[in-house]
């Protein structure tokens, strides 16, 4: 069974950085992609940033210049690093994946159990 495990959330002040990881362990063939998303209290889940297999990315407006979304793909390892982080980044981040568990298997998606980020003011 394949999952998804983030870690690195906590609390910390306005300016400051963090770092997520996400790791996907289990029977896998390969990942086409990987991103994170966040979902704020009382707020719909949103696209914090993405990265495919060959290393394109994408950013929501939001975090553009300030984080930063890198993957090993030795490791099935999704990174995410925020820097200058504001009070309205305050969520819970999930990772997500599109994957094969075999060459021949159909591609799926699987989500993250989410690590919290509070940013003081």
């Amino acid at each position: 069974q394949v999952q998804l495990v983030e870690s690195g959330g906590g609390l910390v002040q306005a300016g400051g950085s963090l770092r997520l990881s996400c790791a996907a362990s289990g029977s896998i063939f390969s990942i086409a992609y990987m991103g994170w998303y966040r979902q704020a209290p009382e707020k719909q889940r949103e696209l914090v940033a993405t990265i495919t297999s060959a290393g394109s990315t994408n950013y929501a407006d939001s975090v553009k210049g300030r984080f930063t979304i890198s993957r090993d793909n030795a490791k099935n390892t999704v990174y995410l690093q925020m820097n200058s982080l504001k009070p309205e980044d305050t969520a819970d981040y999930y990772c997500d994946a599109i994957l094969r568990r075999s060459r021949d298997a159909p591609q799926y998606h699987i989500w993250g159990q989410g690590t919290q980020v509070t940013v003081s003011s």
